[in-house]
């Protein structure tokens, strides 16, 4: 069986900036996604801690090293610069794998810069 567990968390994550424009997306710093491993274009879930809004999309690399936490696109709807977001990605996993499953879990300050990787 398979079953569907949280990979890896980015949290406390703040919003630096929002581009309606863009097809759609959220940009996150590139050391933060090796970070948590997770790939560019992979499908993340985030929650807006600010206002309740919870939403997919994907995540692309941004910056390496300037902490930016871009929403794109109509997700720049769902969010403001300084709202704390957590985002997660999610994977399936074989049940004779999850004895030594452990998630990886980066924690940002108000700067997003890496505090602690669990």
């Amino acid at each position: 069986m398979l079953r569907c567990l949280l990979r890896a968390k980015i949290h406390t994550a703040t919003i630096t900036e929002s581009n309606l424009s863009y097809e759609g997306s959220i940009a996150i710093d590139e050391a933060i996604l090796k970070e948590a491993g997770i790939l560019p274009y992979e499908q993340v879930m985030v929650s807006n801690l600010n206002n309740g809004e919870r939403f997919e999309t994907y995540a692309i690399p941004g910056e390496k090293n300037s902490g930016i936490i871009c929403l794109n696109g109509p997700t720049a709807r769902k969010g403001v610069t300084g709202d704390k977001i957590i985002i997660f990605s999610y994977g399936y996993f074989e049940d004779r794998k999850l004895k030594k499953f452990k998630p990886a879990i980066v924690i940002l300050d108000d700067n997003n810069r890496v505090v602690s990787v669990k």
